[in-house]
C-alpha cells in the first residue's frame, strides 16, 4: 500500500511538525509551502523530504503539483489540509481582500487539494485526510470572523465527506488546535501572550509535535473507526459539546 503523504503548509510551524512525525512513521512525505523559500530549504535538508511550492488557493496550481507528486512519489494515501493565513480585523472594518483571502487560502484550499486525489483513494478503497481546523473555528474570535468563518466551515467539510466516504475506506478527521508555540505566538506582546495562557486550563501553549502526534494516529491503520470526528487540542481552554 501507498506510504506517500502530503501536508499543506508542511515547512513551518506546526505544519513542519507533522511532516517530521510522518517522516519518523516510515511515509514518503511531500511538504507543500506557498512562499518562504529559506524555510522550504531548511525543511527539505534537515528532513529528507520533497517539498513542492504551490498556491493551494488556486485550484488548477493544486490540480497540476498533486498530478506530479503522483508521477514522483505514487499514489496519495494521505492528506493533512493545514495550510493558513490570517488576516485580522474588526469586520466593520475589513476589506473584501481581507475576507477572500483567508477564505481561498483556508477553506478553498481544502477542496482544491482534496478533489484531485479523492478518486485515487476511493478506487484504492483507503485514504486517510485531516483537515486542521481551529479553537477559533469552534468558538469565534473577535477580530478574527473571517478566519473563524473558514475554519469552522472545514469542520463542516470534514463531517460531510467522512459520510460520503466511510464505505470506502476513507476517513476524514479535523483537528482545533488552540494556541500553540509557533513563529506567530512568538511574535505576540508579552502581555498578550500572558493574557492568553492564563486562560488555558494547562498553564502552557500547545507544542507543534503534540498536533503532529494526533496527526500521526489519526492516520494510522488503528484509528480506521474514528472518522467525522473533530480533535479539540487546546489544554481544555475551549471544551466543545
Amino acid at each position: 500500500m501507498s506510504k506517500v503523504a502530503v501536508v499543506t503548509g508542511g515547512t513551518r510551524g506546526i505544519g513542519r511538525a507533522i511532516s517530521e512525525r510522518l517522516k519518523s512513521d516510515g511515509y514518503d512525505v511531500v511538504a507543500i509551502y506557498g512562499g518562504n523559500e529559506e524555510a522550504a530549504r531548511q525543511c527539505a535538508e534537515t528532513l529528507g523530504i520533497a517539498v513542492y511550492k504551490c498556491d493551494v488557493s488556486e485550484h488548477d496550481a493544486c490540480a497540476a503539483t498533486l498530478a506530479e507528486v503522483g508521477e514522483k512519489h505514487g499514489d496519495i494515501a494521505v492528506l493533512v489540509n493545514n495550510a493558513g493565513i490570517t488576516r485580522d480585523g474588526a469586520f466593520h472594518k475589513m476589506g473584501l481582500d481581507q475576507w477572500q483571502s483567508v477564505m481561498r487560502t483556508n477553506l478553498d484550499s481544502a477542496f482544491n487539494m482534496t478533489r484531485p486525489v479523492i478518486d485515487g483513494m476511493r478506487e484504492r478503497g483507503h485514504g486517510r485526510i485531516v483537515n486542521i481546523s481551529s479553537i477559533n473555528g469552534q468558538k469565534g474570535q473577535f477580530g478574527q470572523v473571517n478566519y473563524s468563518a473558514a475554519k469552522a466551515g472545514l469542520i463542516g467539510f470534514t463531517r460531510a465527506l467522512a459520510l460520503e466516504t466511510a464505505r470506502k475506506g476513507i476517513t476524514v478527521n479535523a483537528i482545533a488546535p488552540g494556541y500553540i508555540e509557533t513563529d506567530m505566538t512568538a511574535q505576540m506582546k508579552p502581555e498578550v501572550l500572558e493574557s492568553v495562557t492564563a486562560q488555558i486550563p494547562v498553564g502552557r501553549l500547545g507544542r507543534p509535535e503534540e498536533i503532529a502526534h494526533a496527526v500521526s494516529f489519526l492516520v494510522s491503520d488503528g484509528a480506521g473507526f474514528i472518522t467525522g470526528t473533530v480533535l479539540s487540542a487546546n489544554g481544555a481552554q475551549y471544551i466543545a459539546s
